[in-house]
């Protein structure tokens, strides 16, 4: 695909818009607010990473899904086992390496949070039908990933063009 693709121009538009409506002022809050949450951000995205992933993640897994560095997981996620919500377990794979994963009051706790999201979704998309639902999230999902990909090439070799 050339730079010259017509059928891709307004992309950057529509996706800026989408982040600037998902960021939107109190949206963040309004959902904790709803959900009976009272954790930052950073965590409430550590905990629906993990829920999302259905498996324990690795702290360096969870990094890069966050985009961050791994100590600012640790902070966080040291919080987190604090509040009871994660809890460390031996890998399987390497007994020297601990896994997070959620305890039940963790997914109790992320289950209020993204039933109040996808409760705003459900209704914003209420005239779709399930089949376009299913390809928005496939092909956002295609998205993100490809978009992802390239751009850590474009990073680390910014000659590319």
């Amino acid at each position: 695909m050339s730079g010259d693709n017509d059928a891709l121009k307004g992309l950057l538009p529509r996706m800026t818009q989408l982040s600037n409506t998902l960021g939107r002022g109190q949206l963040f809050e309004t959902a904790t607010a709803a959900a009976g949450i009272t954790l930052e951000r950073p965590a409430v995205t550590i905990l629906v990473i993990l829920e999302s992933a259905g498996r324990p993640l690795r702290v360096g897994e969870i990094a890069v899904r966050m985009q961050v560095a791994g100590p600012h997981v640790t902070r966080q996620l040291n919080g987190l086992e604090r509040r009871h919500l994660v809890q460390r377990v031996p890998d399987p794979d390497d007994q020297r390496a601990r896994l997070i994963t959620l305890t039940p009051a963790g997914e109790k706790l992320i289950g209020r949070y993204l039933r109040v999201i996808d409760g705003w979704f459900d209704q914003a998309l209420s005239g779709w039908s399930a089949s376009d639902q299913r390809d928005l999230v496939r092909l956002l999902g295609r998205l993100v990933d490809d978009l992802s990909t390239h751009l850590d090439t474009v990073v680390e070799d910014p000659l590319i063009e």
